[in-house]
C-alpha cells in the first residue's frame, strides 16, 4: 500500500494546466490496476498526463485504511506526439488508446475536474446517468421503483409512466440513489 506521498502527481507537469498541454490528446484504457504505474512511467519519459485521483477511507477489522485511487478506474489521459504515443504503448500497461478528436469539448469536460483537484477539494466517482436511461431506485422510501431519468434545471427527476393511460409523472431524486437498468 502506497503512502499518499508515494503516489504520482495527478497532473504532470504540475506547474501547467491541462489546457496548456501541447500535442494530441489520448485516452489510455489501462490494464487492470496499472494507472499509477503508467503515470510514473509517463513522468519518467516526460509525457504530459492527467490522472485524476480520489481519496478513499475504509475500515476493516478495527483498522482505518486510507487509499488514493484513480477517479476513473482503468483510464488516464495524456497529451503528446506520435513518438510519445508509441512510448506509452511500449509500457505494456495499456489495453487500448483512444484518440481525442474533439479537443475543445474534451478539455471543457476535464477542466472543472482539474480545478477541483488543484483546489484540494474532495472529489468522488459518481454513476453517469444519461437523460432517457431506464433506472431503478436503490435507497430511500422509493427503493425498487423503476422509471426513466431526466435532467432539468440542475436536478435529476425520475419519470414514472402509466403506459395504459399515456400519462406520466415525475419525482426529484438524487443520482446516488438510482442505478441503471440494462
Amino acid at each position: 500500500m502506497l503512502k499518499a506521498s508515494e503516489n504520482p502527481p495527478a497532473i504532470w507537469p504540475e506547474d501547467k494546466s491541462i489546457t496548456q498541454f501541447e500535442g494530441t490528446w489520448w485516452v489510455a484504457h489501462t490494464k487492470s490496476r496499472n494507472e499509477k504505474a503508467l503515470a510514473w512511467q509517463m513522468l519518467k519519459n516526460e509525457i504530459q498526463y492527467f490522472l485524476p485521483m480520489t481519496k478513499k477511507v475504509t475500515r476493516s477489522k478495527g483498522r482505518t485504511i486510507r487509499s488514493v485511487l484513480p477517479l476513473f478506474t482503468g483510464y488516464m489521459f495524456f497529451c503528446g506526439n506520435e513518438e510519445q504515443r508509441l512510448d506509452v504503448l511500449k509500457t505494456n500497461r495499456v489495453a487500448n488508446l483512444i484518440e481525442v478528436t474533439e479537443r475543445d469539448a474534451f478539455l471543457k469536460d476535464l477542466s472543472p475536474i482539474e480545478k477541483v483537484i488543484k483546489q484540494g477539494e474532495d472529489i468522488q466517482p459518481h454513476v453517469y446517468i444519461k437523460a432517457g436511461q431506464k433506472c431503478r431506485v436503490t435507497a430511500g422510501p422509493l427503493v425498487g421503483t423503476e422509471g426513466i431519468a431526466e435532467t432539468e434545471n440542475n436536478s435529476t427527476r425520475l419519470i414514472l409512466q402509466v403506459d395504459m393511460l399515456g400519462q406520466a409523472t415525475s419525482v426529484e431524486i438524487q443520482t446516488d440513489m438510482i442505478e441503471l437498468i440494462d
